[in-house]
């Protein structure tokens, strides 16, 4: 006789039990990490960017343009917030230009307009000459791309500290080369202060921002076919047809991004003034940067600073936003 062995109904409501319970966690929702990680977890790795971003250069920026509109002196220093308001009267002084204050800042943005067309245009010039010279393969070719990078790779206060003791007036090694070695001028010249230090400031400038419009320039160079330059060599074109034909329309999209990118790096430039000429640039080299600098920490008159500020920032965003409508057309119009 075979005995059945029949479920016991607890046995059963225990397996139910089991069954649902575990449909239900087959069926359960994810948690909140689950769901930072699958959508949110690249928004999680930007916030901390975005919380340097806010505080190093958004809420700084807010403050400033709110001091603009207050008479923040030297005498509300300790308590800047209960500075008088001024309302527009800070951008009305410096923009009169009939006054010795819009005088000063006209002729500081006159300076800095020259010395940016200046840097901008040269430092351009010598990347793209380099550039293409060092397309060829040649013996030390490597060597020198490394020697033109230097300027690139030094830290910006070190190399204008030394460009700044080469510029000394009695032992510099600028005034030992061009009077003792050369003789090209009849005396030793001043450098740093007076006229010529428009010129040291121009080629401080250049010598620190080519090699980043080399660097550019040279990887821009990489992808353009060398199929081109023989068959344009074939059907007798010389080398400057190649350039002119060739390399230059090609590298227009980068040219675009890299005049920008200069123009705005040596309009703003404050190290490169300011460890050269000191807290008081000579007037021949009064940058637009140093100017507001002087306007703000000097004179103390934080407001008057601000405003100027201002104005500057206003000033570079119209620049670039009519530089890039025009990069914008001209491309539209060269795909047509």
């Amino acid at each position: 006789m075979t005995a059945t062995v029949t479920p016991s109904s607890g046995h059963k409501a225990g397996n139910t039990e089991k069954t649902d319970s575990g449909g239900a966690r087959g069926r359960r929702l994810p948690r909140i990490p689950d769901r930072i990680r699958q959508g949110g977890l690249p928004y999680l790795l930007l916030l901390p960017a975005v919380a340097l971003e806010l505080l190093i250069h958004i809420i700084p920026m807010v403050i400033g343009i709110w001091v603009s509109f207050r008479q923040l002196t030297q005498f509300f220093i300790r308590n800047w917030g209960n500075s008088p308001f001024a309302g527009l009267d800070n951008y009305k002084i410096a923009i009169d230009f009939d006054a010795p204050i819009g005088q000063a800042l006209l002729h500081s943005f006159l300076v800095t307009c020259a010395f940016t067309v200046l840097s901008v245009g040269l430092s351009w010039l010598l990347g793209v000459t380099a550039a293409i010279m060092l397309q060829e393969n040649f013996r030390g070719r490597s060597v020198l791309r490394t020697i033109f990078l230097v300027p690139y790779a030094l830290p910006v206060y070190a190399a204008v500290i030394t460009w700044a003791f080469m510029f000394q007036h009695d032992n510099g090694l600028i005034n030992h080369l061009l009077y003792d070695q050369l003789g090209l001028t009849d005396k030793p010249s001043f450098w740093l202060i007076g006229n010529n230090s428009f010129v040291a400031l121009v080629v401080v400038s250049l010598w620190k921002s080519w090699p980043f419009a080399f660097l550019m320039l040279m990887a821009a160079l990489q992808n353009i076919p060398r199929d081109l330059y023989e068959a344009a060599s074939i059907d007798g074109a010389g080398i400057w047809q190649q350039i002119r034909r060739i390399t230059l329309p090609s590298l227009r999209p980068v040219n675009q991004v890299l005049v920008l990118v200069l123009f705005l790096w040596t309009f703003n430039d404050f190290n490169t003034p300011y460890v050269l000429f000191g807290k008081s640039a000579p007037e021949a080299a009064d940058l637009i940067s140093i100017h507001i600098y002087q306007s703000s920490f000097v004179t103390w008159n934080f407001g008057s600073g601000s405003a100027m500020s201002v104005l500057l920032l206003l000033f570079l965003l119209l620049v670039t936003a009519v530089y890039l409508l025009l990069t914008s057309r001209g491309r539209k119009g060269s795909d047509v």
